[in-house]
């Protein structure tokens, strides 16, 4: 899908008021929704990121890394078009290393 229409920033709130996602979107072309195009961040309730990465065209593309609340990583791989490809690394919350994933390209 070509992308000539503005990027518009959308902030959805937990119920406490705090930011649970942020990212970048652009209005379909048929105008009856919204698509995730560009950065794209969750927060944990306490404010500290836990998921950043990119869309293109609504599906999660690029490098992505998921955290912990309490900051540690979590996750690193990267999408393409929606799905996991290559190696994942993921961590305990302690900082512990799991096995590598691998789902292929």
């Amino acid at each position: 899908m070509p992308i000539d229409a503005e990027l518009n920033i959308a902030e959805i709130p937990y119920e406490s008021g705090a930011i649970r996602f942020r990212y970048a979107r652009v209005m379909a072309p048929d105008r009856t929704r919204w698509i995730r195009h560009g950065l794209f961040v969750a927060y944990h309730e306490n404010g500290t990121v836990a998921s950043e990465g990119q869309y293109v065209d609504g599906k999660e593309d690029g490098p992505w890394r998921d955290l912990h609340p309490n900051g540690q990583p979590a996750a690193e791989g990267r999408y393409s078009a929606g799905r996991q490809v290559g190696a994942w690394r993921f961590w305990k919350p302690d900082g512990t290393q799991e096995p590598i994933a691998d789902y292929g390209e």
